[in-house]
């Protein structure tokens, strides 16, 4: 490893006598070792702590390993690159580095806004990440390791709830108030909006109709409003 990828050897960081913290070699192979058998997470878990000895600080406030992960996604590129590696590889796993972070204070509160955030910043790597965050808990604490998957679990629920929310906000009916206006010859008005989100209802249930038929299923809703 001292020739492949020195940067890992490193991570054997000699402990200070009273700020002690864990054993980041061995918490690194014990990550990569929960990983699938896939290679953009495995590098990605090998790499994941890779800035720690570069970042380590003691202070106030104990040891101390700030922005790490921007560090480590920097010499993850660096090493890749020159193991010539595929650059699409190479990319995806720097950005799981550089993200892999980014779950710490979820369990403090997170809006909306900020689950949308993470979602949309790892994009298609979503699922990769979420399961490198999983495979990065290796405390022995059954409490601990526990919250932890079922504030992923939360997380995941929420992205999805989230992504359902705004695809159904996104979607327009086949008619809008426009052309529903002009269809039954009304003017603007509470029942155009009704009758916007009855044709919304009907494409989400039987998807797009012709446009005679959308106007047959509009005169005949019209009929019926009192």
């Amino acid at each position: 490893m001292d020739d492949i990828a020195p940067e890992i050897p490193l991570l054997r960081m000699e402990q200070d006598p009273i700020h002690r913290h864990k054993d980041v070699l061995a918490h690194t192979i014990a990550v990569t070792a929960n990983t699938k058998p896939e290679l953009t997470v495995r590098l990605a878990a090998l790499f994941h702590d890779v800035g720690k000895p570069k970042t380590r600080r003691i202070d106030d406030d104990g040891v101390t390993f700030r922005h790490h992960e921007a560090v480590g996604a920097r010499m993850a590129r660096k090493r890749l690159t020159a193991l010539e590696f595929d650059e699409q590889l190479v990319n995806d796993v720097t950005e799981l580095v550089r993200l892999s972070g980014r779950f710490k204070g979820y369990s403090d509160g997170w809006s909306d806004s900020a689950v949308r955030r993470y979602a949309r910043e790892a994009g298609p790597l979503l699922g990769t990440l979420n399961h490198l965050i999983r495979c990065d808990c290796t405390t022995r604490n059954a409490r601990k390791f526990d919250d932890i998957q079922r504030a992923m679990d939360d997380l995941e629920r929420r992205i999805a709830e989230l992504a359902e929310a705004d695809r159904r906000a996104a979607e327009r009916p086949d008619m809008d108030g426009g052309a529903v206006m002009a269809h039954l010859g009304i003017e603007p008005g509470p029942i155009v909006g009704k009758a916007v989100k009855m044709l919304l209802e009907v494409k989400r249930s039987e998807g797009e109709l012709p446009r005679e038929e959308l106007e047959a299923r509009l005169d005949a809703w019209y009929e019926e409003q009192p």
